[in-house]
């Protein structure tokens, strides 16, 4: 049996029925050996990037590692994004290279390159990739195929990568002979007597608590966690704030469902995570994102938990915000554990209620919901006496017409603020993001693996105008296989983020971020050029029928460009390193803020910093003015 056909079909063998390719030399018999596969077939995509992260979500939506093929050199190193991507998403996947000849590759890493398009790519991608493997000796197949989709899965999943050269993709091996990959060496252990332990120290404190809260993030879906999760909320009666990677897990329905949280935080304006007295995270490793440049404020007067299976992230000394007690299980495990305490307890009366505490957190919920009732009236958001689209509108529009069993694929930069703070979930409704690499051009690519996993369910790309340029090719690849994704384009014709950030940090210079240094092209028009089905909306007045002509639409890949203008005004939001999370901009009158607070303020919450933003249209150089950013 040819090496290549024992690859391809050990793809199959897993469940893997798409492969995300793009054909190149080096992995021409890796390609070719899908003609003889009975299980699995290929999907050509127009970049290598795409591929990757293409098959990225097509495990997610499945369950399982996705897989892409790339050729040497400028190939595999097109897939470093993506397994990038999967590395700090906790994503399983895996990434299969083609490289040269192995006799022209180079003797010595003292030498540069011998053969054409010789790359040592498995030293490039080893610090992103749970294993990273050259094939050497053809008899080695059977074991790093098998090490990979272990080492994927196990633990902390994550992506693997292996190299295969011409010479070998196309040995003759028998696969009775090959030996196998013992799995038991490479499991996670912990100690159960432990877990139980801890499982009790929180169930104790969980009674004595006034303003308990659960922060539930990605992981919990990555462990198979999500009914339990929720249904521990729904047991311990405590609100639960969702991550980004979270919102289709604690989802906008859901009778616990506290708001959003983070630098970007939304509705509810962190003010139940930070005025809380106990606080469990799940599934979340509580980032930089969530606790704000001041993390010694962050949730300040709480008793932290934290569950993992990744022990470095239980290490005080590594960790952004040390937690008091660290919690090494698997998360599925630990909520079984755990629910059954709760069970417990709640039937013999043991547990509070906390009634009042999850009145407060409903209120500051929809007291400072982001989306406001103004957003949505004809003439909302003007320039120069024109209408458009005011994003927010458009987006809880969105997320109202869309169903439960719907897939949303979400882009990074300003329009994942946007989703944020706008679009409410559903339970039932797959979010796909990704927020540890964050790559702008995501979304699109992304949205073709998750169609491609599941084209029974309509799947939703949402992108800026910046990232769709990243990787506007691919609309070829959605036409060429008919896959209905239809794509929202936020246009506001800049670099949303970037341009607020330039706004508040270098006295109102914007270079490189549009309109100066960055101007993107006429989308409607690029997507024509696709043979694509476009439509427009331009103004609020149209975002209902449009939304509902785009959703109806069943003929293949449909794009609609919104017109946002230069819409940048992404808040509520924290300025400064200093600021904690509670106190997000535009600022609160400081009596109301301070009605809020359970907890002391930190010193200075009276002045908090104020944005430098600087009026870009001042009549001369120097002269300083003030304006509300649009």
């Amino acid at each position: 049996m040819k090496l290549a056909d024992y690859v391809i079909d050990f793809l199959g063998d897993q469940g893997i029925d798409k492969v995300f390719v793009l054909y190149g030399s080096a992995n021409g018999h890796l390609i070719d050996a899908f003609t003889r596969a009975e299980k699995t077939e290929y999907v050509a995509t127009m970049h290598e990037q795409g591929a990757g992260f293409a098959a990225e979500c097509f495990g997610r939506v499945k369950g399982i590692p996705g897989a892409a093929i790339a050729t040497s050199g400028p190939g595999a190193l097109n897939l470093v994004n993506p397994i990038a991507n999967c590395f700090y998403e906790s994503v399983p996947c895996i990434f299969i290279t083609g490289n040269i000849n192995s006799q022209f590759m180079r003797p010595d890493p003292s030498v540069r390159q011998v053969g054409f398009q010789e790359t040592d790519v498995v030293s490039i991608v080893e610090s992103i990739t749970k294993n990273a493997v050259m094939i050497t000796d053809p008899k080695d197949i059977r074991y790093e195929m098998e090490k990979a989709f272990h080492l994927a899965k196990e633990g902390r999943p994550g992506p693997c990568v292996i190299d295969i050269p011409i010479d070998i993709q196309k040995a003759e091996i028998e696969p009775d002979e090959l030996f196998s990959f013992d799995s038991d060496a490479a499991r996670v252990h912990y100690s159960t007597d432990v877990v139980d332990q801890q499982v009790e120290q929180y169930i104790e404190d969980l009674k004595k608590a006034e303003r308990p809260t659960f922060i539930v993030g990605g992981g919990a879906r990555i462990g198979n966690a999500v009914d339990l999760v929720r249904e521990i909320a729904e047991v311990a009666m405590v609100p639960a704030y969702p991550t980004w990677n979270a919102l289709d897990i604690i989802t906008s329905d859901f009778e616990y469902y506290g708001g959003r949280i983070g630098t970007y935080g939304g509705a509810g304006r962190n003010f139940g995570i930070q005025n809380s007295d106990l606080l469990m995270g799940i599934g979340s490793r509580i980032s930089g994102r969530i606790t704000g440049g001041n993390i010694h404020t962050f949730a300040r007067e709480a008793k932290k938990y934290v569950v993992d299976l990744d022990k470095a992230l239980l290490q005080p000394r590594l960790q952004q915000v040390p937690f008091d007690v660290n919690i090494l299980c698997d998360v599925r495990d630990f909520c079984e554990r755990l629910l059954k305490r709760l069970k417990e307890e709640r039937a013999a009366g043991n547990l509070p209620t906390h009634e009042k505490w999850n009145a407060q957190c409903r209120e500051w919920r929809v007291k400072y919901d982001p989306v406001r009732p103004e957003m949505f009236e004809d003439g909302a958001y003007t320039h120069d006496n024109k209408e458009y689209v005011h994003p927010y509108a458009f987006m809880r529009r969105l997320s109202e017409k869309m169903s439960p069993n719907d897939i949303l694929v979400c882009d990074l930069g300003g329009t994942s603020v946007v989703v944020a703070h706008a679009f409410e979930t559903k339970f039932g409704e797959l979010y796909l993001t990704n927020n540890g690499n964050a790559p702008m051009g995501f979304s699109m690519c992304a949205a073709m693996g998750a169609w491609m996993a599941d084209p029974s369910r309509n799947v939703v790309a949402i992108i800026g105008d910046g990232g769709m340029i990243l990787n506007i090719q691919e609309l070829q690849t959605m036409k060429n296989y008919g896959m209905k994704v239809k794509t929202f384009i936020l246009n506001n014709h800049i670099y949303g983020i970037t341009k607020a950030f330039q706004e508040t940090n270098f006295q109102g210079r914007c270079e490189a971020c549009g309109p100066v240094g960055y101007n993107p092209p006429n989308f409607v028009n690029v997507a024509k050029g696709f043979d694509v089905q476009t439509f427009e909306i331009s103004k609020n007045a149209e975002i209902d029928s449009m939304i509902d002509t785009v959703m109806a639409f069943d003929d293949g890949p449909v794009v609609c460009d919104v017109n946002m203008h230069e819409y940048h005004t992404y808040e509520p939001r924290i300025f400064g390193w200093s600021t904690p999370v509670e106190d997000m901009y535009p600022y609160l009158p400081r009596d109301e803020f301070r009605q809020n607070m359970y907890i002391e303020p930190i010193e200075g919450w009276e002045n908090p910093a104020m944005p430098d933003i600087v009026n870009p249209n001042s009549a001369t150089p120097g002269t300083e003015g003030t304006r509300t950013m649009e």
